[in-house]
């Protein structure tokens, strides 16, 4: 394993609260390419938004604190994240 992949990590969770119609998805991607995140992030039908984040592991913590927060107009209620395997995703989209 070369020593770019040991030093990344892969998060996959959950953001529930108002995270729907408050452009939290957008700012979101806009989130992770100023910290040269990759991954993806979705609203769910039951409310929540889905989000998968690789990256070097400060860049994910940034991140993580910015999710429990997200953009002024939304109010988060709950994050849920959880550490997984490096996938290798390249760039960042909204599903």
């Amino acid at each position: 394993m070369s020593n770019e992949l040991q030093t990344r990590i892969s998060l996959h969770g959950y953001i529930r609260g108002r995270v729907q119609g408050v452009s939290f998805r957008q700012t979101t991607a806009e989130q992770a390419e100023q910290l040269g995140i990759d991954g993806w992030v979705r609203n769910l039908p039951d409310g929540r938004v889905e989000v998968m984040c690789e990256g070097e592991r400060q860049a994910i913590e940034v991140m993580r604190k910015w999710l429990a927060q997200g953009p002024k107009s939304a109010k988060v209620e709950t994050v849920e994240l959880t550490e997984q395997g490096v996938q290798g995703i390249a760039g960042f989209i909204i599903r």
